[in-house]
């Protein structure tokens, strides 16, 4: 299952009040962990830094003067996205201002049924809150220290952690255990639909049987009575 943890930053709060997108940044998960991969990118919004977003994010105006318009980018961001369910904390919040951005260049939109609501899960878990991705931090011990100024791609790293223990966190199965007790604890059969075989230590000593040597020497004798065609004289004793 591929997945994108995602976040942007933007001049303003309102996407229909001329605020624009001025950074993406995703990080790709496969099965909820992250691969490695990701992408990044720097817009130039077309109009003055306020400075309310200024202080939150730390791009001025004369720094994203030179960064590609989002028009230019659009594509290769659409490619990267292809079907992957992008986790957003607080989605409606991006997602107005892409699926903006996307408009105004001539795109197709993103479909609701391609997100996921972090904020939602986190409200559903921790109804007293607070939820805030800080706050989701301290809760789960993620270190974001290096949070000093709001960074998209930044942000997605710290989301992807995050995002990782609200579905029910680091556990055994997500490929971080160490290697030596996943395969010491089990190994499983490479064949399709087969179940796997469990390396159980031996026995220190054998069970002793639990019949006596006449209550065998008695079932044999009940057997062989049935006749030739008993099915249990196809077993042996």
């Amino acid at each position: 299952m591929r997945e994108i943890s995602f976040d942007t930053e933007t001049t303003g709060l309102n996407p229909r009040d001329g605020d624009r997108l001025v950074e993406i940044g995703g990080v790709e998960l496969i099965n909820h962990i992250p691969t490695g991969n990701s992408y990044h990118v720097y817009i130039n919004p077309q109009r003055d830094m306020p400075e309310g977003a200024f202080r939150v994010h730390g791009l001025s105006q004369e720094f994203l003067s030179d960064k590609p318009l989002f028009a230019h980018v659009a594509d290769e961001f659409l490619e990267f996205v292809g079907d992957a369910t992008l986790v957003i904390h607080n989605a409606a919040f991006d997602m107005g201002f892409i699926n903006m951005e996307l408009e105004r260049a001539g795109r197709r939109l993103i479909a609701q049924t391609q997100v996921l609501d972090t904020l939602e899960i986190a409200r559903r878990k921790h109804p007293s809150g607070p939820n805030s991705l800080d706050a989701l931090c301290s809760r789960y011990g993620i270190d974001n220290s290096r949070r000093v100024k709001h960074g998209a791609l930044l942000d997605a790293e710290i989301l992807a952690e995050v995002y990782l223990e609200l579905i029910g966190g680091r556990q055994k199965g997500l490929g971080l255990m160490p290697e030596e007790e996943e395969t010491s604890s089990q190994s499983v059969s490479s064949e399709p639909g087969e179940l796997g075989s469990f390396n159980a230590r031996p026995r220190p000593a054998p069970i002793e049987r639990p019949v006596g040597a006449g209550e065998v020497e008695a079932h044999k004798a009940f057997i062989e009575g049935m006749g030739e065609d008993a099915i249990w004289a196809k077993y042996g004793s």
